[in-house]
């Protein structure tokens, strides 16, 4: 009975750490998160009625997974020791235009002795805190920071928190793993992520945090891990240090082994072939940097094969065979005309500075966020004060230093109003917080951010209702609540100034085309208090139904992995109120619905599972991946009896070997393209 208990742990923690690598490594969970939380909830009591079988890395033991207490006090550190790495972190060179990245071709080939065109590996230039992690034999042992170069600190307990890092990696059929491998990569947190922790920080009258970037480094520096278990950071891998029992060639090769090892790699990675490709993926990417969840500041080029960098070497800060080639800078210089007060959509009011119009990467910016009294007193702001200015991500731009030596002595100082300038209630800070906050109970001001916030692209997405025409409908009362929305009338419209027929009819188009929404957007949109996106996210796959939601109690809501104690509590609330119901049942009166999830239609290869070996020729792994579930197939993770096709390209490895051994049906790559033709 012993051996059958230790057994199932065991399978259990294999299990649980698939299902991280599928959530964690590659994005692509095959189970729900209540099942995720049955497997771990078995395991916990399987490990508390049997503590003789707990090992260091089972996923139970986990900050995020709830530690045992005496655990968690070995996390709570005094201070961080020094870690030499075998090898240098070395710092790359950096390139600002295209010249110089056609400089760095010729000199690599002039190096090499060459006149072929150079495969480089390109990947985009993340903007976090570097990192390396060591596994010996497929178990994380031990992390560090880049430091100078030459030595970091040990920051092994805050890794092990984090959710993204897989504590073992997976070994591939028929292929094994390195004795030792010192992984590197960046460890970052997502824009999404970074505006949802700074509103909730705000709400809560907490100081906001800069950048994403720093967010990242003060959390990873944490003396007590239990802070950094609640920072949602995330990693991707692209480099390594010394490697044991294991031969890798080149650059591409690694990246495909981590993502085989459970180690998850930017998907925007690329093989490109001569400094033409090179210039097409950095336009490319440049395109797409303001879609990203992540900062990126350029894109990173590395010769592919190991013989070719080994013989290329390195200067003794940075490497000849990789160069950064930057993105204009989103930093620019400007002048503070006034500093005025916003109020947001919680009563918090904010002061903003009325910036001397600047272009920054592209954008003409007029306005940045002072975010707090505090804020302003720390950088010393002032109003005709030279400053500089950021724009990260879709964040609203900041002022990050003022140029002091600039100074005539004509600057004014800001003093936070004693009155709201919407609604002329009293204005006051609470003990402990920085944020003051209107204390109207009517504020339009208020009322305005709500509007906005449920127009918005990723609530209800209504269109053509920007800024000026909110604070218009607002102040003409013709909007009162957000219900009062889809009551509008062309007629009320057309009273408006400079509203022509055609603009009042596209916005009565936009509120119908509204009204069908899904849940997530829904709840989204509603603005409820320390609820933004992920977490509306999370309640709508949790729960279901907006019902369900708004009847669930505290216990209900806690239970729920990732909504936490005062999550729960502003939930609660905010469903509890009477205006809340009166809100919804007037929006719902006047036709919005909460659409039901659609689903695909089953393609032909439903049910069929496939996996791929070797290199394709005539399309990328991802195309492959992208055409087989058009189709309706399934991508397996390894060779097993299950397994229907194995589709083998240019120089197949050991799955086919394992295939023909099960008498598995092998495909080349047109047969598969036939296969999946038509979807």
């Amino acid at each position: 009975m012993s051996e059958e208990i230790r057994l199932k742990i065991e399978r259990l923690r294999e299990e649980i750490k698939y299902h991280d690598v599928r959530y964690y490594g590659l994005n692509d969970p095959v189970i729900s998160d209540a099942q995720y939380d049955r497997l771990m909830r078995e395991l916990k009591e399987l490990e508390g009625a049997y503590p003789q079988y707990v090992t260091p890395d089972s996923p139970s033991q986990r900050v995020g997974h709830g530690l045992a207490e005496d655990w968690t006090k070995v996390l709570v550190a005094e201070e961080f020791q020094s870690v030499p790495h075998s090898l240098p972190m070395l710092s790359l060179e950096n390139a600002m235009e295209a010249e110089e990245v056609y400089d760095f071709d010729r000199r690599v080939k002039k190096l090499l002795e060459t006149t072929r065109e150079i495969d480089y590996v390109l990947e985009p230039k993340m903007d976090g805190l570097a990192v390396e992690f060591i596994y010996q034999d497929g178990v994380f042992i031990q992390g560090s920071t880049r430091g100078d170069g030459f030595t970091g600190e040990d920051v092994t307990a805050n890794l092990k928190v984090m959710k993204a890092l897989p504590m073992v990696l997976t070994e591939p059929p028929g292929e094994r793993l390195p004795r030792r491998l010192e992984a590197r990569g960046e460890v970052f947190m997502g824009i999404r992520e970074f505006d949802e922790l700074n509103h909730t920080r705000a709400d809560r009258g907490e100081q906001i945090f800069a950048n994403p970037r720093n967010v990242a480094a003060g959390s990873l520096r944490q003396l007590d891990s239990r802070v950094t278990a609640q920072r949602n950071l995330d990693i991707v891998f692209y480099a390594i240090g010394k490697v044991e029992g294991r031969e890798l060639a080149s650059q591409w090769e690694l990246l495909s082994s981590f993502r085989k090892w459970g180690l998850k790699v930017n998907e925007l990675v690329e093989l490109g072939h001569g400094a033409e490709q090179v210039l097409d993926y950095y336009e490319r990417v440049k395109k797409l940097r303001h879609k990203l969840n992540y900062e990126i500041d350029g894109i990173v080029i590395k010769v592919n094969y190991f013989s070719d960098q080994q013989q290329l070497g390195a200067l003794s800060r940075s490497p000849r065979y990789a160069l950064a080639y930057k993105f204009e800078p989103r930093q620019e210089t400007t002048k503070v005309l006034d500093i005025k007060v916003k109020v947001g959509r919680t009563g918090a009011v904010t002061p903003v500075a009325i910036l001397e119009p600047v272009n920054i990467g592209g954008v003409m910016v007029k306005r940045a966020s002072l975010y707090n009294q505090d804020e302003i007193d720390r950088l010393d702001v002032q109003i005709g004060d030279s400053v500089v200015v950021q724009r990260a991500g879709d964040v609203i731009p900041e002022v990050v230093k003022v140029i002091t030596d600039t100074r005539t002595g004509a600057e004014r100082k800001f003093v936070m109003p004693d009155s709201c300038p919407e609604c002329g209630a009293p204005v006051f800070r609470a003990r402990g917080e920085v944020a003051f906050r209107c204390t109207g109970l009517s504020c339009p001001g208020q009322l305005k951010e709500r509007v906005k916030h449920f127009a918005s692209k990723l609530a209800m997405d209504i269109d053509g209702l920007g800024e000026s025409l909110v604070d218009v409908l607002v102040s003409k009362k013709l909007v009162k609540s957000l219900d009062d929305l889809y009551y509008l009338t062309k007629e009320q419209l057309l009273t408006l100034e400079r509203m022509a027929d055609k603009s009042a009819q596209n916005i009565m188009d936009a509120l119908n085309k509204s009204k069908e929404v899904s849940l997530e957007r829904f709840i989204y949109a509603l603005g409820i208090r320390h609820v933004g996106e992920h977490l509306s996210k999370v309640l709508a796959k949790e729960l279901g139904q907006l019902e369900e939601i708004t009847q669930a109690d505290y216990e209900r809501l806690v239970a729920i992995r990732e909504v936490g104690d005062e999550v729960a509590r502003s939930i609660v609330t905010f469903f509890g109120q009477e205006e809340t119901k009166r809100v919804l049942d007037r929006l719902f009166q006047a036709g919005v619905e909460i659409a039901r999830a659609k689903h695909r239609a089953r393609g032909k290869l439903f049910g069929k599972s496939f996996l791929f070996t070797g290199a394709l020729s005539s399309m990328t792994r991802d195309e492959a991946k992208r055409r087989l579930a058009e189709a309706g197939g399934r991508l397996a993770s390894s060779v097993t009896k299950t397994l229907d096709f194995l589709v083998a390209g240019k120089d197949p490895g050991s799955k086919l070997v394992k295939a023909k051994e099960l008498r598995i049906k092998t495909i080349t790559e047109e047969e598969f393209l036939e296969m999946v033709k038509g979807g």
